[in-house]
């Protein structure tokens, strides 16, 4: 048996592709061959500039995912645009920071709204389109090592998360039949836009980088690999899984 990782001829919607995390999925998927739809409410002018250098296709679908209006548009559109849809990759999110004892009710809907509510409804959609099509397909959530942990002054952000993981485990249960791969990668400590305030503090900073046995902060680019390997037919019998990349930090 040949393990293949190479994704030609498919294609990848990636959430929150503009920059961080999304951006680094992306420019992996298009690097294994994979079409790139980039969605978010922001410019992918970089991100299509970095698939383009590597000789890689995507094209960007601007959605506002605070509500799940535009769930049903960013599939027929990926469609529409690459004649298929065959990977979701749920990476937007937010994260709000405040003591739990300060945290508002609007904090609190707005995360838990991006980072569970509409990836539910995305997933759902693109599942639809999959079940229509009678084809297999592959979804990759983005957790979080606050999946499996606590965390201070992210209460949203933290029941979110933990609740993808519960969410992922939910479809890969009921979806594995239908030949639909649902998993999840948790990220450690990156450096994106979500953990700049933590890298700015001396002290928060200085306690993470000491805590990671890798020694350094993830590099966006440093998580392609999961993304491509649960995208590709070598996962075919993985279902229900949330893989840390990490820096080794859940071992510590």
């Amino acid at each position: 048996m040949t393990i293949s990782f190479d994704l030609t001829g498919k294609t990848a919607i990636v959430t929150g592709a503009n920059t961080g995390l999304g951006q680094g999925i992306a420019i992996a998927l298009a690097g294994a061959g994979a079409t790139v739809a980039l969605v978010g409410r922001s410019s992918m002018m970089d991100t299509e500039a970095a698939i383009a250098a590597i000789g890689g296709q995507s094209h960007s679908i601007n959605a506002d995912l605070s509500s799940i209006a535009p769930v049903g548009d960013i599939i027929s559109e990926t469609v529409r645009l690459s004649g298929s849809a065959d990977i979701l990759v749920n990476n937007a999110g937010i994260i709000k920071r405040a003591d739990s004892l300060d945290f508002t009710e609007a904090d609190w809907d707005a995360v838990m709204d991006v980072n569970l509510k509409t990836v539910f409804f995305l997933s759902q959609a693109f599942a639809r389109h999959l079940v229509a099509e009678n084809k297999p397909g592959k979804i990759i959530n983005i957790a979080s090592l606050l999946s499996f942990q606590g965390g201070i002054r992210i209460p949203s952000y933290t029941a979110s998360k933990s609740g993808l993981a519960g969410l992922t485990r939910l479809l890969a249960c009921e979806w594995a039949g239908k030949g639909i791969n649902v998993n999840a990668i948790a990220p450690g400590y990156f450096d994106t836009n979500n953990t700049e305030a933590l890298r700015n503090d001396p002290e928060r900073n200085a306690a993470i980088l000491a805590r990671i046995p890798a020694g350094h902060w993830g590099k966006p680019e440093e998580i392609g690999g999961a993304a491509v390997f649960l995208a590709s037919a070598a996962s075919n019998y993985i279902h229900g899984t949330v893989l840390p990349v990490d820096g080794g930090w859940l071992a510590r």
